[in-house]
């Protein structure tokens, strides 16, 4: 993908200052504040620029990891002692804004809330005019899922499209069940949306970037690549909208983000990466929520506790995520798998390990799918020349 406001490889090393270090050097970030999250331990000598940048964090990677984390977990905060409808929205939306973009400024906060109001309109014409009319509403579905695999496509406006899927295709969901207050979801959506912008920007005064970022190279696409990525992001989208509309499952949250998230990578070869590291993710997520349940057992009621071990655990995460260069990889799958968790299941009547399991069944089963509905429409599409992708060299 291509952002044209920042790099999304937060976790490289520069190699120029590393070489100048002794190799046996310990080098401790931030004055030790970090931990061993920004320990850089001796690789050996003939380690190549490559094995150092993985296996070490840059000063930028460890402030990164402590907005993601922080942010996150400010808004669990927040959502818990207000105790707001739809908690997820205000766990997830920070860790995606801090997460998925390594940088902060005016075009990414406009598209960011930009989004929020499109999304409402959509969501409220869709579900209020055409609910009584199916077939029509799902092309009128299929048509903004495609506009906003195009402008993934093309790039610049990346961040506004991805949000709109994933937000887009959240609400309308929610939105299609009769006991869902339509007026609270869009409001929880927007409370959530700014709220987020606000952490983001209190995460970037505390912890700054001490370099300033590279912008990432600037790639060409050919037009039928676009229309390839575009409607095998579109269709995948819009089947997995009908499914979840047919069948009721309200509960899973977390399938349904799956089947959005590995579009991202804007294609089937990207697809099939992203789906198995959103898996192991996802199972390390639900594994971390169920280790964390035994740790506090009969005293969840403890709010402090719970607070300490979510952002041990979103820290966790946020290193994997920024080590792994950003994108929706194993870090962001745990991440996001913890804030659905904590968002939607604490409390003292609510099983967490029933909703781990759960969870992580149904994320299994919706990867799956999606895969063999991206493998058949990649299949297809390059069948046309309009649509097939350029040959690689």
């Amino acid at each position: 993908m291509s952002i044209d406001t920042g790099s999304t490889n937060t976790g490289s090393t520069d190699t120029g200052s590393t070489d100048t270090k002794s190799a046996d050097t310990r080098v401790w970030s931030i004055h030790r504040a970090g931990g061993w999250f920004s320990k850089r331990a001796s690789r050996g000598r003939d380690a190549s620029p490559e094995a150092k940048a993985y296996h070490g964090l840059n000063e930028n990677g460890l402030r990164q990891c402590l907005r993601v984390a922080g942010g996150g977990t400010i808004g669990f905060i927040v959502s818990q002692l207000m105790g707001w409808n739809y908690g997820v929205f205000f766990t997830v939306f920070p860790m995606f804004l801090l997460g998925m973009v390594p940088i902060l400024n005016a075009s990414i906060i406009r598209q960011f809330l930009g989004n929020v109001s499109v999304n409402a309109l959509e969501v409220s014409i869709v579900v209020g005019l055409l609910k009584h009319m199916p077939v029509v509403m799902t092309l009128v579905v299929m048509c903004m899922f495609l506009f906003r695999f195009s402008l993934m496509a093309k790039g610049p406006l990346f961040l506004f499209g991805a949000n709109g899927v994933l937000t887009l295709s959240i609400l309308l969901h929610f939105a299609s069940y009769p006991s869902v207050d339509l007026a609270d979801l869009l409001t929880s959506n927007f409370v959530a949306s700014v709220l987020a912008v606000l952490i983001a920007m209190l995460m970037y005064t505390l912890f700054p970037d001490v370099e300033p970022r590279q912008p990432p190279p600037k790639g060409t696409k050919a037009q039928a690549q676009i229309r390839h990525e575009t409607l095998i992001g579109g269709i995948t989208a819009t089947l997995s909208f009908v499914v979840f509309q047919i069948f009721d499952l309200q509960g899973s949250l977390s399938a349904q983000m799956a089947t959005i998230l590995v579009l991202f990578a804007m294609g089937y070869a990207g697809a099939r990466v992203s789906a198995r590291k959103r898996a192991i993710g996802t199972l390390l997520g639900c594994n971390m929520a169920l280790v964390m349940q035994l740790l506090l057992y009969t005293q969840s009621n403890h709010f402090l506790l719970v607070v300490l071990l979510y952002w041990l655990g979103l820290m966790l995460f946020a290193r994997a995520h920024v080590r792994e260069g950003g994108g929706s990889g194993v870090g962001f799958g745990g991440m996001t798998t913890l804030g659905i968790l904590f968002g939607q299941s604490l409390g003292p009547s609510q099983d967490l390990v029933y909703s781990a399991l759960y969870r992580f069944s149904s994320m299994s089963v919706a990867l799956v799918l999606t895969l063999l509905v991206m493998a058949c429409l990649h299949y297809l599409l390059n069948i046309g020349e309009p649509t097939r992708l350029p040959e690689k060299n």
